[in-house]
């Protein structure tokens, strides 16, 4: 008996890394997932290692992660991977706050971010 598998949920030459709670605003984490998209891997990596984004470092983590996926889980050749999708969405926001002048109060958002990174198998065009 049991319980059936479940669906994947990417293609067959695709693998996926998803990574929660970032804590940056999904407009400054768009520029550097930006920076990835459409590229190969190598490239990427390369790219985000010498970006000057603090961010940058947790992308470049959340894309080895979507690698290692690719070949550990799905047998994909690594040579052959391009980040075929690189998208943000928004997560929780922490509201603090500061007193200011005549007993006011300055609103102070800290928003968290969410980032999936998808890397699709290509053969190369000879």
């Amino acid at each position: 008996m049991g319980k059936e598998k479940n669906p994947r949920r990417v293609a067959d030459n695709e693998a996926m890394a998803k990574l929660r709670m970032l804590r940056t605003s999904p407009q400054k984490l768009n520029l550097v997932a930006a920076m990835i998209r459409g590229k190969k891997v190598e490239k990427a990596l390369t790219d985000l290692t010498f970006s000057k984004r603090r961010i940058a470092g947790d992308v470049k983590k959340c894309l080895q992660s979507a690698i290692a996926n690719a070949e550990n889980n799905h047998n994909l050749d690594v040579d052959e991977l391009v980040v075929a999708e690189a998208y943000v969405g928004k997560n929780m926001t922490m509201k603090r706050g500061r007193p200011r002048a005549r007993g006011r109060y300055g609103k102070i958002t800290k928003p968290f971010s969410e980032l999936t990174i998808k890397v699709r198998q290509v053969e190369e065009q000879a």
